[in-house]
């Protein structure tokens, strides 16, 4: 017997739904049954009455964000979680896995546990198995979860193994932990979407003694029938007498189908976080209520539905509400969603119990998905030719691969960072090796002044923005004036619209940026300014760069700006200043180029399949100590003998080009 005797009561003929019930320290929990997220000890917009009213049994709160505040002690001092936040009934908490797995930048993942930076005070902690289930005994919730991998489920066998291996590892040390504490802890069941791992993970874990079980790792990536698929082949190996529940799963249908295939628990922060956005879901469908035809609709937002939000105001009030940005709105329709969970699953829990679950869920499936006819009538299009208009914008496309976007050039078919991943590269390549964050810790009455050439999608700009805000604020001694320079703002505006996959553009700057060519940070102490056109006339208009991230997309699309001519005016503009610049390419006649113009030309650091890039010094930088690896003889050897000896845009009449290179001061040594 687990701790909490969990009883079987019905399951549905011609289905798994089940109907259960088990009992904690706080209260008898009916289901299938909903968790309302409460990440921070709190719904988000909605008062304890209104959740109580709602008939919510279990709230779910996260020890990861708890654990940096306000902190064990703190839930210590109250009795734990239920006389801190005044709850009556039942809390969950989850590990914090999840959260460790959606912050990839900010963490590193060891067998001991997942280092990471507090996101409260920059200090480094490391969330082992044991520090996760103390801080979750210290909260006092009546369900705890182990600690567990989390990996997109679109990674390859090798790496979902992997993750799965070490949940297990995990799981057992989360369950030593526990000791004889009374509060029950559920396992975790990973592997990805592959079926062989997902059957080892369920018996691996089912044969350890926790009190139920969960299904991690899903609502990550993966198709709709791929999660169905994959609960279904897991509950068909959990047993039938312990809890089972989806974690992070969804929407109503999602719910519906889950039970279907012998879900009893679920969590999911789309009630409130769709109210936000004026989504609502109804017995009818989902309503949203951004659209104009509601604006004057004397009616509520459920004919069926008893909620305080549903009884007292009109569809059109609300949609005013929202007009005006009063926090009002979300607060209402947040509690009308909530509601709306709440009553779906005790309507599901009925029919099981009825004998009429089959007919109940065909006639709901389609509702459930349903969206709004309101309005005139859309023209309709396949959802496939849908998505593909939203991948698209101008002349770029996305392409999205280990669940990373990268932004594609259709007219020349040639794909920005197509190996490296554009965060990494954009952070070793340009932040770390210009040592932009060191220079910033120089005194200096002069901002720092970075030209950003080629802004694309962001990915260099904001890695420097990251690496800004990382630094603890005393360290900070020099501003920072950052200049970026694009001639087609389409790839950035396309990445905004799926942040999901561009992780680096969830800030404000970037949007700031497109509104108003100009972002300040909060202290004053970063301005980042936009020139949009053509980089030969634009760059003019700035100050004198220190550092130069020279990222054009391609030869191909911009082939200009790696011409002799080009380069010769950077190098005038940079004549007075110890400027360096750095780019990803390590072409032979891009380097010649440099050096007739009057750079001095280095090695610099390998990326994806290149083995070293470029990096150019002004006069000024070369002279003083600098660090890098000029080009030797053993290069200039390599260039007399190659075919691409001529730098790109030479005049066909010219060949001072040849004397300008073998006579250059860096080589007579």
């Amino acid at each position: 017997m687990t701790r909490l005797h969990f009883q079987l009561e019905a399951t549905a003929e011609g289905s798994r739904a089940r109907a259960g019930r088990f009992r904690t320290a706080h209260n008898e929990v009916l289901t299938p049954t909903f968790m309302p997220v409460g990440t921070h000890a709190s719904v988000r917009g909605q008062r304890r009455e209104d959740l109580l009213e709602s008939g919510a049994q279990v709230l779910l709160a996260n020890t990861y964000h708890l654990l940096l505040r306000p902190g064990p002690a703190l839930f210590e001092q109250f009795g734990g979680i239920h006389g801190f936040m005044q709850w009556p009934r039942s809390v969950l908490t989850d590990s914090g896995g999840f959260q460790i797995f959606s912050l990839p930048d900010s963490r590193n993942m060891r067998e001991d546990g997942a280092e990471f930076k507090s996101y409260v005070d920059g200090s480094t902690l490391c969330l082992s198995p044991e520090l996760s289930i103390a801080t979750q005994k210290s909260i006092g919730s009546d369900i705890m979860m182990v600690l567990d991998q989390c990996v997109p489920s679109t990674v390859d066998h090798a790496t979902a193994r992997q993750a799965m291996d070490l949940t297990h590892r995990w799981a057992q040390r989360s369950l030593d932990a526990r000791g004889d504490s009374p509060q029950a802890l559920f396992g975790i069941v990973q592997g990805a979407c592959f079926d062989d791992l997902r059957l080892e993970s369920a018996r691996t874990i089912t044969q350890m003694p926790f009190d139920g079980f969960a299904i991690g790792g899903l609502a990550v990536g993966e198709s709709s029938a791929q999660r169905q698929d994959c609960t279904a082949t897991v509950t068909d190996c959990l047993p039938t007498d312990q809890p089972r529940y989806l974690m992070g799963v969804g929407t109503t249908r999602d719910l519906l189908e889950a039970v279907h295939r012998g879900v009893d628990m679920f969590d999911c922060i789309l009630p409130t976080s769709m109210a936000t956005q004026g989504v609502i879901f109804t017995s009818q469908g989902r309503r949203d209520l951004r659209r104009a035809a509601y604006r004057g609709m004397d009616a509520p937002l459920d004919p069926t539905c008893s909620c305080h939000t549903c009884k007292t105001y009109s569809i059109a009030y609300l949609v005013h509400l929202r007009d005006t940005y009063d926090s009002q709105a979300t607060q209402l329709l947040g509690l009308h969603n909530i509601h709306f969970y709440m009553q779906l699953m005790r309507t599901m829990r009925e029919h099981i119990l009825a004998g009429t679950w089959l007919a109940y869920y065909h006639a709901q499936r389609d509702v459930l998905d349903a969206r709004d006819s309101y309005g005139p009538k859309s023209q309709q299009h396949s959802r496939t030719a849908r998505e593909l208009r939203r991948l698209r914008r101008g002349r770029y496309e996305i392409v999205v691969r280990d669940d990373i976007g990268r932004i594609r050039d259709t007219v020349s078919g040639e794909v920005m960072h197509s190996v490296s991943d554009p965060e990494q590269e954009a952070r070793s390549l340009y932040v770390e090796q210009s040592r932009a964050i060191e220079r910033l810790q120089e005194a200096h009455d002069e901002p720092l002044v970075i030209w950003d050439v080629g802004l694309g999608a962001a990915a260099n700009a904001m890695a420097l923005v990251h690496a800004v805000e990382a630094m603890p604020a005393g360290q900070r001694q020099r501003r920072l004036h950052l200049v970026s320079f694009e001639n087609d703002l389409d790839s950035l505006q396309l990445a905004l619209r799926h942040t999901h996959w561009f992780k680096h553009l969830r800030h404000a700057a970037p949007n700031e940026l497109l509104a108003g060519n100009q972002w300040v940070s909060a202290t004053g102490s970063v301005e980042w300014q936009l020139l949009s056109g053509d980089f030969a006339q634009r760059k003019f208009e700035a100050p004198a760069p220190d550092i130069v991230f020279f990222d054009p997309f391609s030869f191909k699309t911009d082939g200009a700006l790696w011409t002799l001519p080009a380069f010769r005016e950077l190098a005038q503009l940079c004549q007075g200043s110890a400027s360096e610049l750095f780019t990803y390419t390590y072409s032979t006649s891009v380097r010649a180029a440099l050096l007739v113009a009057g750079f001095y030309v280095a090695r610099g650091r390998a990326t994806g399949p290149k083995q070293e890039t470029t990096i150019a010094l002004s006069p000024r930088a070369a002279a003083g100590a600098h660090g890098h690896e000029l080009l030797g003889a053993d290069w200039l050897a390599k260039w007399q003998r190659s075919d691409a000896k001529a730098p790109f845009g030479v005049a066909d009449a010219d060949e001072s080009w040849r004397e300008a290179i073998t006579g250059h001061p860096q080589f007579r040594a």
